[in-house]
């Protein structure tokens, strides 16, 4: 191949595709959800009840307790900054997406907050109230996009100091929280503690959804048998990895498959069955995309 139809290739593959209209369409609608279900979080469930979220969010429910302004105004204006910061750093795309999704949140609260609570019951807020703000921020993020400017921090953290993301996110999340206690009274701040908490929980399982799949990697000298066997009675494809023990220097031959969660005590008693010493390691995939994952009929 020339050095012409290489270079070609490159560029085709490396240049930014523009999405579909109908991809477009889409994310706005999810990100649009999103955003009003954090709205309705904010304002139906969490505020009136004085418990916060972490990041932005919780400043600014702080912040407008005491300035009496709109939380609305608070949330668009304490995220700009960090909106040129993500521009710069992450990409336009991600920088739209966010403000699309910070203004809908915006006007939201705005909207909602002549509405009064569904209950002032700080248990239940702070349960349903995290469960709703952590499937609506969920929705943004999967939908490529955030509503917290921390976040977009955390990542420039980590780009300069030794601490992880996830790391930076906590620490500044721990001390607003914690800073919930001097403004609204500890019991609120351990309420707004379970919500941060279940909201967390709700981010990943709207993100990964509920269908977590299982890779399977087999190490049996009766590979071959129990390959058939999972295509038989599982109706699932396997794939033959070629390795070698660093102990022995012997060539192995690796079971690798992708199954569901259900079937994974499936898989295991058919692994036992047939070979009782095989290695057997099980990992959890959160997302699986192309190949042959589709099961197979069964006959």
């Amino acid at each position: 191949m020339s050095n012409e139809s290489i270079a070609g290739l490159s560029v085709e593959h490396i240049q930014h595709k523009r999405m579909t209209k109908a991809k477009l369409i889409n994310k706005a609608i999810l990100m649009f959800m999103g955003a009003a279900l954090v709205a309705v979080a904010l304002e139906i469930f969490l505020i009136p009840n004085n418990i916060i979220d972490g990041g932005i969010v919780g400043v600014s429910i702080m912040l407008a307790h005491f300035i009496k302004i709109p939380i609305g105004v608070f949330l668009f204006v304490l995220n700009l900054p960090f909106l040129f910061l993500g521009y710069k750093q992450i990409g336009k795309t991600f920088a739209l997406s966010t403000l699309f999704s910070i203004v809908i949140m915006s006007i939201g609260t705005q909207l909602l907050h002549p509405v009064a609570p569904l209950t002032k019951d700080p248990m239940l807020s702070a349960v349903f109230g995290g469960i709703i703000l952590g499937i609506g921020v969920g929705l943004v993020i999967r939908s490529g996009g955030s509503l917290d400017g921390t976040e977009i921090v955390a990542i420039l953290f980590n780009k300069k100091t030794p601490f992880s993301v996830g790391e930076v996110v906590m620490f500044f999340n721990l001390f607003i929280l914690g800073s919930a206690g001097f403004v609204f009274g500890w019991d609120h701040a351990m309420y707004s503690l379970m919500a941060y908490f279940i909201a967390f929980k709700m981010i990943d399982i709207t993100i990964e959804g509920f269908d977590e799949s299982k890779a399977i990697w087999i190490i049996s000298d009766r590979n071959k048998d129990i390959g058939d066997t999972i295509s038989q009675r599982l109706g699932r494809g396997v794939t033959y990895l070629h390795g070698e023990g660093g102990y022995t220097g012997d060539t192995k031959r690796v079971i690798f498959c992708v199954v569901t969660r259900i079937e994974e005590a499936k898989m295991k008693s058919i692994v036992d069955e047939i070979d009782p010493f095989a290695f057997l390691a099980v990992g959890n995939i959160h997302d699986v995309k192309g190949g042959r994952f589709k099961k197979k009929d069964i006959h």
